[in-house]
């Protein structure tokens, strides 16, 4: 598939999704909008790939929504105001699928963010499994500075990252919040001093969770956002189920014996999506 505004490329197991609109600052345009999502879920339904990596071009990872997204009155300006509403209402969960979709991949995705992530910025590194960045990146929560509430993840999701009073404070000022503190209180894993250091280092944790059986670590993920959303008990139970079918896989096994061989281990991909009864 061609794209206009993205770049992908996989190559050793990982995906390597990055922005490329440096001359507009990376701001999410539309064809972004449509491209990022239709992507990961390419990735996600392939099975091939283990980990996805997000990264940017230029000065900014991302300066957020592009004004042309909110330009024009749209193809429904004389209908009735409550079916307006109700059709606008629409619009804005199709905007945080793009972003959930994220959270729903069977692999993990690690945002690589240089300069600037300032708010749907924000929203997308957020529905990620880890964040790290430069040492000049900053991030804002841009929706309060233009008389707006961040709608797309934010509000939902950053408080489950970071103390709930820092979260609520970057959403009431707008300030931006630069490297260091957003690694003092957990936003991001690592800050390095260079792009290319980042990417290189990324590249590298990547790499190690490639190598780790697919299956167990769909499940770690599957976990692990089920255990966010729950209670400890209802979390147990959870996990208890998916044991129950996924524990009998090859997968123990090629770990064991690779490491008695000392050898690196061989694992299957986990299986497309497409195939099922229903294609």
């Amino acid at each position: 598939m061609g794209y206009q505004a993205i770049e992908l490329q996989i190559s050793d197991k990982i995906a390597h999704l990055r922005f490329n609109r440096p001359e507009a600052l990376n701001a999410m345009n539309k064809d972004m909008w449509r491209e990022i999502p239709q992507a990961v879920q390419q990735i996600d339904e392939d099975g091939s790939a283990r980990v996805i990596v997000l990264s940017s071009t230029g000065k900014h990872f991302t300066a957020g929504m592009d004004l042309s997204v909110f330009g024009g009155p749209g193809p429904y300006k004389d209908a009735e105001m409550g079916r307006k509403r109700a059709h606008f209402r629409q619009d804005i969960l199709r905007i945080q699928e793009c972003f959930n979709l994220f959270e729903r991949a069977r692999m993990p995705v690690i945002a690589a963010v240089q300069g600037g992530c300032i708010g749907a910025g924000v929203d997308m590194i957020t529905a990620c499994d880890m964040r790290y960045c430069t040492r000049d990146a900053f991030f804002c929560i841009q929706e309060i500075n233009i008389g707006i509430t961040a709608d797309v993840g934010t509000l939902q999701r950053l408080p489950k990252l970071i103390p709930e009073g820092i979260a609520r404070e970057l959403a009431y000022t707008g300030r931006r919040m630069p490297a260091a503190e957003a690694r003092d209180c957990g936003l991001i894993n690592r800050v390095f001093d260079t792009q290319e250091e980042m990417l290189a280092g990324v590249m590298e944790i990547a790499g190690e969770i490639a190598s780790k059986s697919p299956l167990a670590i769909w499940g770690s993920k599957e976990m692990l956002n089920y255990a966010r959303d729950h209670s400890v008990q209802d979390g147990l139970n959870h996990i208890a189920t998916w044991q129950a079918g996924m524990y009998f896989s090859q997968d123990m096994k090629e770990a064991m014996a690779a490491q008695k061989e000392k050898r690196a281990p061989d694992f299957d991909d986990i299986l497309p999506v497409r195939g099922g009864m229903l294609d």
